[in-house]
C-alpha cells in the first residue's frame, strides 16, 4: 500500500514539474509578446516547487537513491556498512521528526485561519503547507520502516539490499563524457 502511495506522490511531483514548465513558459511568452503575465505566477511557481521537491522523497528513500558519500565506508566489511546505513536512516528519521511536527502544526493553523497570499488571485496558503506535510510525513514513515527492516536483516545475519562487497580496486572512470 505504501509503495502505491509513493508512486502516486512521485507522479504528482512529475505533474508539478510539467505545470511549472507550462506556467513559466506561458508567463515568459506573455511578458515578451503582450507585456503582461500570469497573475501570481511567482506564488504558483513557489508552491509547485514544494510539490516537485518534497513529494518524491519517500520514493527516493525506498530506492535508497539519496546522495551519499561512500569513499571511506566502502572499505569496511559489508556488515559494518550495513550499520552505517542504519545510522544514516535513523539520523534521517530523527531529523525529519521535528519537521513532521512543525508541518502538522503549520498546516492545521493555515487551514483554521484561512491564510492566503496577497496578490491578484488571493491564493490560499494551505495547499502548499499540506503538500509539504504529506511529503515529509511519508518520507519519515518510509525511513522508519527501512530502519526497522534493516536492523532486522542485520540481526538475522543478512546484508542490507543494495550493499555489495566492498570495491577495493581504484576506479577506471576518467570522468570524460564521450
Amino acid at each position: 500500500m505504501l509503495q502505491r502511495i509513493e508512486k502516486l506522490l512521485l507522479e504528482l511531483a512529475v505533474f508539478a514539474v510539467l505545470l511549472l514548465g507550462i506556467l513559466i513558459t506561458t508567463s515568459v511568452l506573455l511578458r515578451v509578446f503582450f507585456n503582461s503575465g500570469v497573475p501570481d505566477s511567482v506564488v504558483m511557481v513557489r508552491e509547485l516547487m514544494v510539490a516537485a521537491i518534497i513529494l518524491p522523497l519517500a520514493a527516493t528513500s525506498t530506492a535508497r537513491a539519496h546522495i551519499v558519500v561512500e569513499f571511506l565506508t566502502n572499505r569496511f566489511p559489508v556488515r559494518i556498512q550495513g550499520w552505517f546505513v542504519v545510522f544514516g536512516t535513523a539520523f534521517g528519521a530523527l531529523a525529519l521528526t521535528p519537521l513532521v511536527y512543525a508541518s502538522w502544526n503549520e498546516s492545521l493553523h493555515t487551514l483554521q485561519s484561512g491564510g492566503f497570499y496577497f496578490g491578484q488571485l488571493n491564493l490560499p496558503k494551505w495547499p502548499g503547507h499540506l503538500i509539504f506535510m504529506l511529503g515529509i510525513s511519508f518520507c519519515w514513515l518510509r525511513l522508519l520502516l527501512l530502519l526497522i527492516g534493516d536492523v532486522q536483516r542485520i540481526r538475522a545475519g543478512l546484508t542490507i539490499e543494495g550493499l555489495d562487497a566492498p570495491n577495493t580496486e581504484p576506479s577506471t572512470d576518467t570522468g570524460s563524457i564521450n
